[in-house]
């Protein structure tokens, strides 16, 4: 029989006698000849010493004690989420991008979708891991982050057999990064900032702490939160037409990891606004929200080159108001004044698509919820999109 170990009982394991005693801040064991003390203390200065930013630092990523409890519970649902593109079978898609299944129209958007998101996810990674991570100093934290780049990698992998599959001229996706304007635009405006902080920055400096949250609200608030979202819900709406829907499953669980990635950079964010009041300036929210405001009409700019006229199922003015509507909603997560008046999402249905609610048959193709046990969020789904 097996006691339970208690901090005045003595206990016997196998002929050894085994004691454990308070004295104090330590709690001593002692086994045979040997004795134990551990320093409550030092477990209690290291909690203490874990901070979003300018945190105690050590070798090890160890998340213990585990401070950040919502970073690891989103850590958990996104490990639970995880996917393999190479599981996602693109015969059918394959079959209408080789026939006269698409309209030059949807071609387009699935063209778009490849030559843009092939640079954007290298963005996110890129900068999650030098400039998020890197000056993250909570383990647990880290982790999240790490978790959010192995994420991208995944993504990327998404793009390579969606462009291996359609054989996509390779020339082609690269020229769409390169050459169209409104891409380089939202490409450049993201990244302009990060150099600097790639460099490594003072972040006991006010100033500093500011361009590092900003980054933050950068690549998960307006990037990942805001213009992502009308390009997939553009190949989304093909797949509602039983059109690509190989694709279009992929961009259903992407896009479910990036609610994810959204939810990990508000929370990170709330944290260090929290730990660090000097940030949150009424000169530096009024910045955020100009921050927005310019990627809204860089967004809004990319849309209208991805949906220049209407299509089937698809109006340009309903894309231009789910980017507002996007925005306010990232805006508003974070405590911040909204730029638009937009209360009501134009694509409602989309709420099915991602987070796939149900098992249910979407013309004639089993989609499934591609998901391991567990990862039931507590989280309202309508703060997650």
């Amino acid at each position: 029989m097996t006691a339970a170990i208690s901090d005045s009982e003595n206990l016997t394991f196998s002929n050894d006698k085994v004691t454990s005693t308070e004295e104090g801040n330590f709690v001593v064991y002692k086994m045979g000849a040997k004795t134990f003390r551990l320093d409550k203390t030092k477990a209690r200065a290291r909690f203490a010493g874990k901070k979003v930013i300018n945190g105690m630092r050590s070798a090890e990523l160890n998340v213990l004690p585990l401070k950040y409890h919502e970073a690891y519970r989103i850590y958990k649902q996104m490990k639970a989420n995880h996917w393999e593109p190479d599981v996602i079978d693109m015969t059918r898609d394959s079959q209408q991008w080789n026939t006269n299944a698409l309209s030059q129209k949807e071609r387009w958007i699935i063209e778009m979708g490849v030559g843009y998101f092939s640079a954007a996810e290298g963005i996110v990674g890129d900068s999650v891991l030098h400039v998020i991570e890197d000056n993250l100093t909570a383990a647990e934290l880290k982790h999240a982050s790490l978790r959010h780049i192995a994420e991208e990698s995944i993504h990327m992998d998404s793009l390579l057999h969606i462009i291996g599959s359609l054989n996509i001229d390779l020339d082609e996706v690269t020229a769409k990064f390169s050459d169209i304007p409104s891409v380089q635009k939202k490409n450049a405006f993201i990244t302009r900032q990060m150099p600097e902080l790639k460099m490594g920055i003072d972040l006991t400096q006010t100033v500093n702490k500011q361009k590092f949250a900003k980054a933050i609200f950068g690549i998960t608030q307006v990037m990942e939160g805001t213009q992502f979202y009308a390009l997939f819900a553009m190949v989304l709406s093909l797949h509602r037409q039983n059109k690509m829907t190989g694709i279009g499953q992929m961009f259903q669980y992407t896009l479910r990891d990036e609610s994810n990635h959204i939810e990990l950079g508000r929370y990170i964010l709330s944290q260090l606004f929290a730990e660090n009041p000097d940030i949150m300036t009424p000169e530096f929210r009024a910045e955020l929200v100009e921050f927005m405001r310019e990627g809204v009409e860089l967004e809004k700019e990319f849309v209208r080159d991805c949906l220049p006229e209407d299509g089937v199922g698809m109006t340009q003015a309903d894309f231009l108001t789910y980017v507002d509507y996007n925005a306010d909603r990232r805006l508003a997560g974070l405590g911040l004044p909204t730029l638009s008046n937009v209360k009501t999402n134009p694509f409602a249905w989309l709420d099915e698509v991602i987070f796939l609610r149900k098992e249910k048959n979407f013309f004639e193709t089993r989609v499934t919820e591609y998901q391991t046990s567990g990862s039931v969020t507590n989280a309202a789904e309508d703060d997650l999109i």
